[in-house]
């Protein structure tokens, strides 16, 4: 019966290369021509009219402001994120399912809505925090402050939900051998656990940085839109191609792409890098057992 199953599948190569076949068009309809298309859209009227698209005051300080809220917020979720899998994976604590459940909150919550949650906290005119803000001079919505605090919100789960795996697939008895050995806390983290999860934790910051550079919604909902004042780039693709310069939106759009194409190349690079090193080490452990 296996033989003859065997034998049918191998005179049937068809379906196995229909099977191929599917899911690379799907992938090429759903990714690359989209993708393609922007690059093509983008050049389309000449090198010229691209450096122009992407020259132009607003679009300069649209890209410095998305690469600026992105400089904080990457950080701090990957100090929080890395923290917060540490909690979840080394302790057990009352409300540990609930911190779970809202660690995940930020991926099942609209964009928009979550806007919309900020300026009921921090407007001025309608927030529950508003006449303190005010009174306190501080300003939180359509400025620079509520578009950090939408974006920290929209990109918390990305390091978290990457790193606590690894964490929790973790022996403590390397860590525990490293601490009676005389390590401190700061040492054993960076020889013994930095080490296992660096390329969760890279993973994760790749995700968190590609979200934080493409936030629309929820940024859309508190920034107010303002020229050469809180309009990130995605705003600022949004209202050029709506004022009908598609070629300035597809090239700034194709920035965008340029930036998460090249942080998954500087991923793959890194990957390939540490290959040699990685093999040295399990050949030592080897040898050892």
């Amino acid at each position: 019966m296996r033989v003859s199953t065997k034998a049918k599948s191998q005179s049937l190569p068809w379906g196995r290369y229909l099977l191929i076949a599917t899911g690379l068009s799907f992938l090429a309809i759903v990714v690359v021509f989209p993708l393609v298309n922007i690059f093509y859209q983008a050049f389309a009227h000449g090198i010229e009219a691209y450096l122009t698209g992407i020259s132009t005051p607003e679009a300069r300080h649209a890209l410095f402001l998305t690469m600026a809220i992105a400089l904080v917020a990457v950080p701090l979720n990957t100090g929080f994120g890395i923290l917060i899998a540490w909690i979840l994976a080394r302790y057990s604590f009352p409300g540990k399912l609930l911190l779970l459940g809202i660690i995940d909150l930020p991926l099942a919550i609209s964009p928009t809505v979550v806007g919309l949650m900020f300026i009921l906290l921090y407007s001025h005119t309608a927030g529950l925090f508003g006449s303190w803000l005010e009174a306190a001079n501080i300003k939180i919505i359509f400025a620079l402050p509520g578009m950090i605090l939408t974006t920290l919100f929209i990109t918390l789960p990305f390091v978290v939900r990457e790193v606590l795996p690894t964490l929790q697939s973790m022996e403590l008895a390397q860590e525990e051998a490293a601490q009676t050995l005389g390590a401190n806390s700061w040492q054993t983290f960076w020889r013994v656990i930095f080490p296992s999860i660096r390329w969760a934790l890279l993973y994760g910051v790749i995700l968190c940085t590609s979200r934080a550079i493409g936030e629309f919604g929820a940024v859309s909902v508190v920034s107010g839109k303002l020229i050469q004042e809180t309009n990130t780039l995605t705003l600022h693709i949004e209202r050029v191609y709506s004022e009908y310069d598609t070629v300035a939106a597809f090239a700034c759009a194709s920035l965008l792409a340029f930036l998460s194409l090249l942080t998954l190349i500087g991923q793959e690079l890194l990957r390939t890098a540490d290959k040699p090193r990685r093999f040295a080490l399990s050949q030592v452990f080897q040898r050892r057992n």
